[in-house]
């Protein structure tokens, strides 16, 4: 089976399981949730939901707890990495866009076998014409 990429995005665990992964107690999440540390999704039934993110965020949140960190700072620190996350996310792919839009913009121009003008990629470069041609001068009309 290849490669693939997880989405550490996606709500796939119920409660009883992200509080097994994490190493807490169901009761403990749902506090959690309500104080705004952690907030899983919803189904539409109204079950949490937590995704890999969630479970590491949960752990990270009981080693800090446990080095003696405020709830109400643990709280703000994730609400940062959460915006980093988010401008991250923003910064690639602007940083995608300012590509595409230089690979739009960098183009060289040749000469086609016809005498066209070809838009070509920067770093590549015209197929060459493998004719012959043989240029005899004009008659001179006063001989």
């Amino acid at each position: 089976m290849p490669d693939q990429d997880i989405d550490e995005e996606a709500p796939i665990f119920a409660i009883a399981v992200a509080a097994e992964l994490s190493g807490m107690h169901p009761q403990t999440l749902r506090q959690y949730d309500r104080l705004g540390l952690v907030v899983p999704a919803r189904t539409q039934g109204g079950s949490r939901r937590y995704s890999l993110r969630h479970v590491k965020q949960l752990r990270e949140v009981a080693t800090l707890s446990a080095e003696g960190m405020s709830l109400p700072a643990i709280s703000r620190l994730i609400e940062l990495e959460n915006e980093a996350r988010v401008l991250r996310r923003r910064v690639a792919e602007l940083e995608q866009q300012l590509r595409d839009e230089l690979d739009r913009r960098s183009r060289v121009f040749a000469a086609g076998a016809t005498g066209s003008v070809v838009t070509l990629r920067q770093g590549t470069r015209v197929r060459r014409a493998t004719e012959v041609v043989l240029w005899r001068p004009r008659p001179d009309p006063a001989e």
